[in-house]
């Protein structure tokens, strides 16, 4: 009897991909379900011509069914990364199975799952040992060659992790990430992320089809997970609290969702801010249960724009009279959680 049917699926769909091509197995000594503090039970990294193909294992249900969900393994996903590989390197980076092990980690600590087309900044370089790395921020796809197979304890896709420059993030966060993801793949094939690369932004024809993606569709963006959001009713008006790190992308999504008719979602674990296109000419509050919905004059957008810089303190918004924006300062933490002693605003 196979005591591993999940991890035997995986083995499988990865044999059909590679044969006999044995990988570079990183184990982990305790595993999460005994007590350690890596939930992936491993990661193996598959040698190509050109880079490093790497695959967790624990994401889904590797030994037994244990969730209700019969469609799905366990988060219906495992990890992929690919690498780009320098002529003459044999050992694959260890780098790689540290993100991925905290991706993990906060999958399991938060119960917020990935899915193609999901974004996050990373707020650093991904590879943090290396001072050249140009990439800041993750995106999700679907890997190119494994897709998405079917296990005995229910379906697995093979979630690809794809570095991002900082301005290619801003794209997905102006425009549209499955959108982005095909213009990458146009030009990085099988989405190999290369960690010293230049933004693809640099290329004329993938900066025009983004700047004309942006101006046809605006964002796809609705929700922004907002670690410091807030507010504070104050009269017919309301004080809106935010952190300094996350203001920025606020002011980067908010034009492409509410100038084309759409609502913005800012979420914390604890609170959420609905912002939405007003009818009329002012300002409009709804509080209800756990969150708060703002009306915002389309007029008025390049006003609060504007104050969502990320500078820390209290200031009125031009043009929208009874909103007070309160930016705070953040603490910068690094993949672990821990500060950094940075901090931004």
């Amino acid at each position: 009897m196979d005591e591993s049917p999940g991890w035997t699926a995986i083995d499988r769909a990865l044999g059909t991909l590679y044969g006999d091509l044995a990988p570079r197995h990183f184990a982990t000594v305790l595993p999460f379900r005994l007590g350690g503090p890596d939930p992936l039970d491993g990661v193996s990294a598959y040698p190509r011509d050109d880079h490093w193909h790497y695959v967790s294992y624990g994401m889904s249900e590797l030994y037994e069914k244990e969730s209700e969900n019969l469609d799905e393994s366990g988060w219906g996903f495992e990890f992929t990364f690919r690498l780009a590989r320098p002529d003459g390197e044999d050992e694959p980076p260890v780098w790689p199975v540290n993100l991925m092990q905290n991706l993990a980690r906060y999958v399991y600590s938060s119960g917020n799952w990935f899915a193609p087309g999901h974004h996050m900044d990373a707020n650093g370089p991904i590879a943090a040992d290396r001072a050249d790395c140009t990439l800041s921020a993750l995106l999700f796809a679907e890997d190119p060659e494994l897709g998405t197979v079917g296990t005995p304890h229910g379906r697995v896709q093979f979630l690809q992790i794809v570095g991002l420059t900082p301005d290619e993030y801003e794209v997905t966060l102006k425009w549209d990430s499955a959108a982005l993801t095909g213009l990458l793949a146009s030009r990085l094939p099988l989405l190999v992320s290369d960690i010293t690369r230049p933004s693809l932004l640099t290329d004329p024809e993938i900066a025009a089809a983004v700047r004309a993606g942006i101006e046809a569709d605006g964002s796809t963006s609705g929700a922004l997970f907002v670690p410091e959001i807030g507010w504070t009713r104050e009269g017919d008006g309301i004080r809106l609290r935010i952190g300094a790190l996350q203001a920025a992308g606020v002011a980067e999504t908010l034009p492409g969702r509410l100038a084309h008719g759409r609502e913005l979602l800012l979420q914390s674990d604890d609170a959420m801010v609905l912002l939405v296109p007003a009818d009329g000419g002012g300002l409009t509050v709804r509080e209800h249960q756990g969150g708060v919905e703002i009306g915002v004059p389309v007029a008025a957008l390049d006003g609060l724009v504007g104050a969502l810089r990320p500078e820390a303190g209290v200031r009125a918004v031009p043009g929208l009279p009874g909103l007070v924006l309160e930016v705070v300062r953040t603490v910068i933490r690094d993949r672990d959680g821990e500060p950094t002693g940075q901090t931004v605003g």
